[in-house]
């Protein structure tokens, strides 16, 4: 039987940890090309001299074969696709193939690949995870969020059911999960992928993005971290990475981030101008204050958009526009919306009357937003335990909803969540007794509780 083109690399060796021999290396698995991809790109060095190989090798017969798999380790997948679409019979050529495809966001040209191999390696979790994804950015492609989700439930259930315990599944059943805008089984299925296969990149990626959408800003810094850590390091991930540091106050770390990319990148102007802007956040006078109103407005922004009851003509539509939160909203205006289609005048009232709520409107420029939230926000403690009451609510480490709560209440701190009493929790919208529990709960943990009354502050 042939090797698998997913089946797991030999342990890393001295050449693999620093320049893959192309040229003369034994290739058994698409699996080995990515161990050998991060040892290539851990120097400049390294990268040129490697390029240069790549490039000296010829275009035809086994040369060419290596040539397009040294393509894709180097991220150039176009030319990559290209070079290895006459080795339709060598598995490792066809999988390499496919992914390139992927990265190019050409799924129907890679799902036929796939299909193929999950056939050809029944028992393998990758190239069938692989072909049930492909599919599934196909479907999503055509704008119907629900077909694609009803076909992604179908593929997984007539998945072998060896494939449940895969780290293909788990981010699969993620995938399906956040199509159902369930954040908290989401995150919980990313979660249990990461645990069985920590160098996953898109499980990475979807765990990090919906984390950060959700408030969960240590879930995400550290999945974007990881992410960072396994070479090459993608664009959007050091972006990400560095937007979320910048939001935790961390601007040195956020410079960094930027840094590497203009490095690599000079004529990148987007990467330039953040970089400038973190620089000066490192010197900038820290205004406590601001910074209150600024986490604020974070936790608004991040509300999920299905909090709110909406139409389902405006609620379809919203989803084809991939607008998940509050934040998301904002950054359009009148004209962007009504401009989409089936998205008339009473969708745009209904939208309206959202941002309203939270005194927020279409196309608001940050500043104004800030200081639409400036009566909202409470001083810090001060006195003998001012520092445990200004401790972040993420310190309780709540469950999503419990935390959407207290944020919806316009909680930032712990001396702000025992100022409310356990009949406001209980009014709150989708908090229930299991919910008030468990808040009580963290509180005692920290020698806390809820308030007696809706006016009257707990003792410590």
């Amino acid at each position: 039987m042939p090797t698998s083109p997913s089946a797991e690399p030999a342990p890393a060796t001295a050449q693999s940890e620093s320049i893959f021999d192309l040229k003369n290396a034994a290739i058994p698995s698409f699996g080995s090309l990515v161990q050998a991809r991060s040892g290539v790109f851990k120097t400049r060095h390294g990268l040129l001299a490697f390029e240069r190989v790549v490039e000296s090798l010829g275009s035809s017969g086994e040369e060419a074969r290596r040539k397009g798999l040294g393509y894709w380790m180097l991220g150039r997948y176009d030319q990559a696709a290209q070079m290895l679409a006459p080795f339709e019979k060598d598995d490792v050529a066809s999988f390499t193939r496919a992914n390139a495809f992927m990265s190019l966001g050409r799924p129907s040209e890679a799902h036929a690949i796939f299909e193929r191999l999950s056939n050809a390696y029944p028992n393998e979790p990758r190239p069938r995870g692989a072909k049930i994804e492909a599919r599934l950015e196909v479907e999503l492609a055509k704008g119907n969020a629900d077909a694609a989700l009803a076909q992604l439930e179908k593929d997984l259930a007539a998945a072998p059911a060896v494939f449940a315990e895969s780290a293909e599944s788990k981010y699969l059943t993620g995938r399906a999960a956040e199509l159902r805008n369930d954040a908290p089984a989401a995150l919980d299925a990313y979660d249990e992928a990461r645990d069985i296969d920590p160098t996953h990149r898109a499980n990475l990626f979807r765990l990090a993005h919906l984390a950060e959408r959700n408030g969960l800003d240590e879930l995400a810094l550290g999945a974007y971290a990881s992410l960072s850590r396994l070479l090459p390091t993608d664009k959007a991930t050091l972006f990400n990475l560095g937007v979320l540091y910048e939001d935790l106050g961390r601007d040195q770390q956020a410079a960094a981030c930027y840094e590497i990319i203009a490095r690599h990148d000079p004529m990148d102007r987007r990467a330039r101008l953040y970089l400038e802007d973190a620089r000066e956040g490192i010197d900038m006078y820290y205004d406590e204050d601001l910074e209150r109103k600024e986490d604020r407005l974070n936790q608004i922004l991040r509300t999920p958009i299905t909090d709110f009851e909406l139409s389902v003509r405006a609620r379809n539509c919203l989803n084809k526009m991939n607008i998940v939160t509050l934040g998301d909203l904002v950054r359009l205006t009148e004209q962007e919306l009504l401009s989409y289609k089936n998205f008339g005048e009473t969708s745009l009232n209904e939208i309206k009357e959202i941002l309203g709520s939270k005194n927020l409107r279409l196309g608001m420029k940050h500043e104004e937003a800030v200081a639409s939230i400036e009566t909202n926000v409470r001083p810090r403690a001060t006195g003998e335990n001012a520092e445990l009451l200004n401790r972040p609510i993420a310190d309780l480490e709540l469950s999503i909803r419990a935390r959407r709560t207290v944020e919806n209440l316009g909680c930032l701190t712990l001396g702000d969540v025992i100022q409310h009493s356990e009949e406001e929790m209980l009014s709150m919208p989708n908090f229930g007794v299991t919910s008030l529990q468990e808040l009580k709960r963290k509180l005692v943990e920290h020698g806390l509780k809820l308030a007696d009354n809706k006016s009257g502050t707990p003792p410590i």
